[in-house]
């Protein structure tokens, strides 16, 4: 009622409050670790950002790193934060010296919240400067001071500033750092930084020649580049690419030395450019999508005063380089006409390597056309007809107020969706049933997707045969047994989805339903175990319990099942590995032909039912 609402509900909120109360604002998702845009490595980027925006400005060469479980400590070389603001720059907000353009032009920490959200959102939380033969410190718990130095003492350290913080585990739960992230964020700077020496815990990452470093390393036993790397740099923009015989495009994109995950309008720039480019060179007014098929490219901007579009920085906002200069789309237009062009007249069998590839593009999608055609008409004549898949009424793609709750579980045969079907939420989820085990699609072309039926309406249910943006569901949800055969549809479908849709997998929406194994309980008590660890701690807390192995989801029934697919749900992400590379040798070795490193492999790793059982009695 209006008279409830008075004053006394109306509170303002210290900016400290405000981010240990609201971190998403600040730091994206809280995470565990897991995913590499989790808000601890949110949190150690938003440290380095910091020392390089000094080495930017020609102070420190040298960035040292070290993680030891929890515990986080950041040292640059620079010229330290002036000891009389050492407490504002680190827990004041809109405290810092890049308000200051001529000092920090092209930064990327323009808006003064970050190393306070990382001293905020820590449990300890210690920084110290060191500049001019002196030093000063201050520790935090929470963002309030614990101890702070009053006075300056001598040091003969070099000077620059030190950061130490530990995430809070009140905002974070539990969490493990994952190096393999951590160590690509460190590639990251390097490459973008030449002559910057960044090390974590010992080991060095250094790059001498920027993004060509960058694409060499990553197609490095992938993917082979079909001509020499084009490799361009001029002082605000730096580009290097080519074309590969994969079919889809692969970017790596950053603004200021911000890795920008989600593009924005630097990365829509390039690949208009690249395209007018290539048309005006040739003379022919080639597919966009023809001319960009293949293509693996970094793209490095420096922008001045720029917009993000969140605190994250994933995705460039700006239009312009520059207040009141010329716009992204215009300067990166210019650069890549001019120099692209030069580079074509130059290297002629670049040019005709370049050209020989669009015209296999242009030749593959005119022969995919007809294929498509056919499977369309096939997939209108089985819609009404197609058993495969329970639909919901909420989508991704729509303005459903629950479209962000949108799932579809993929599931193995028809016992396990006739359960989850059952027990699902049919506004929100959807249920897509495999017939067995779907056809290993590793090494085929994009055709398999049209000519073989159960991949085709499994694409046409997700609604991505034209891209990412049409996808139906956020969460895409693989829900198999937890045995042999189930693991095996499971690494199936992730081949599919890794060959001809890695976009779904990259931006976060692919996951695997953990369900229980085990069933313990008694007349008062029921608990659901999801490892041999909880089975037996279960065991040991409820007396007299009747405990149930769970073979396959076909067995657990749809009253039961409603608890595992429900607000207790548990998913685990499947992720993106680091880098390129991993994902062909990763697929090469478990889904390319049956190789002697293989066979070895399986017989080393193999157990017999004997072994486990014993190791069950033992537990």
């Amino acid at each position: 009622m209006a008279s409830d609402y008075t004053e006394e509900h109306i509170r303002s909120l210290e900016p400290r409050e405000h981010i240990r109360l609201r971190p998403g604002m600040y730091i994206g998702k809280l995470g565990d670790g897991s995913s590499p845009d989790d808000g601890i490595y949110i949190l150690l980027k938003e440290t380095i950002d910091n020392c390089i925006d000094e080495f930017v400005m020609g102070n420190g060469k040298q960035i040292d790193i070290e993680i030891d479980e929890r515990f986080v400590r950041v040292r640059d070389f620079g010229r330290g934060i002036p000891l009389g603001k050492l407490k504002d720059c680190a827990s004041v907000i809109n405290t810092g010296a890049k308000y200051d353009s001529e000092a920090f032009k092209k930064s990327v920490g323009l808006n003064g919240v970050g190393i306070k959200a990382v001293n905020f959102l820590s449990e300890f939380f210690e920084i110290a400067a060191f500049r001019d033969k002196q030093t000063k410190g201050i520790t935090f718990g929470q963002g309030l001071i614990t101890d702070e130095m009053k006075k300056a003492a001598k040091s003969s350290e070099p000077s620059g500033t030190m950061v130490c913080f530990e995430p809070d585990r009140e905002i974070f739960g539990t969490y493990k750092w994952d190096m393999e992230y951590v160590e690509t964020m460190l590639r990251n700077y390097a490459y973008l930084n030449t002559g910057l020496t960044l090390t974590l815990n010992g080991k060095k990452f250094k790059s001498k020649n920027g993004l060509l470093d960058l694409l060499e390393e990553n197609l490095d036993g992938g993917e082979k580049p079909i001509y020499p790397i084009i490799h361009l740099v001029d002082k605000d923009i730096e580009v290097a690419f080519t074309h590969t015989e994969q079919s889809g495009e692969e970017y790596y994109s950053f603004v200021n030395g911000q890795h920008t995950t989600m593009g924005g309008t630097h990365l829509a720039a390039f690949r208009e450019a690249i395209v007018s480019t290539i048309r005006t060179h040739f003379k022919k007014q080639y597919d966009a999508p023809d001319v960009r098929s293949g293509i693996v490219a970094a793209v490095s901007v420096k922008v001045e005063d720029p917009v993000f579009e969140s605190q994250t920085k994933t995705k460039l906002g700006s239009t312009h380089m520059a207040p009141d200069g010329e716009t992204v789309r215009t300067f990166v237009g210019n650069y890549i006409g001019q120099q692209l062009d030069n580079v074509l007249h130059r290297r002629k069998e670049t040019a005709d390597a370049m050209v020989e590839k669009i015209q296999r593009s242009e030749h593959e999608r005119k022969e995919m056309k007809g294929i498509k055609k056919l499977a369309r008409e096939r997939a209108k004549q089985t819609k009404v007809h197609n058993k495969k898949l329970r639909d919901c009424r909420a989508h991704l793609n729509s303005k459903h107020k629950l479209a962000d709750e949108s799932t579809l579980f993929i599931t193995e045969g028809d016992s396990a969706s006739g359960s989850i079907t059952k027990a699902r939420n049919v506004d929100t989820q959807a249920v897509f049933s495999l017939r067995g085990k779907p056809l290993n699609s590793y090494g085929m072309s994009q055709k398999v997707v049209y000519q073989n039926e159960e991949f085709n309406l499994l694409q046409a249910a997700l609604g991505i045969e034209d891209g990412i943006d049409g996808l139906r569901y956020n969460k895409v949800v693989l829900a198999t047994d937890a045995d042999v055969d189930g693991m095996h549809i499971r690494l199936l479908a992730m081949t599919f989805f890794l060959q001809f849709f890695p976009d779904l997998i990259r931006e976060g929406h692919l996951y695997i339903l953990e369900t229980p194994l085990f069933r313990v309980r008694n007349k008062k008590e029921t608990r659901y175990c999801y490892s041999d660890e909880e089975r037996v701690a279960a065991i040991n807390e409820i007396s007299n319990p009747e405990i149930t192995r769970f073979k396959g989801l076909g067995e657990i029934s749809p009253d039961e099942f409603k608890f595992f697919i429900g607000d207790n749900v548990r998913l685990s992400p499947v992720a993106m590995p680091p880098k390129p590379k991993m994902i062909t040798d990763l697929l090469t070795f478990y889904m390319g032909k049956n190789t002697p490193q293989r066979q070895e492999f399986i017989i080393r790793n193999l157990r017999i039912e004997a072994d486990l059982v014993e190791e069950e009695d033992a537990a």
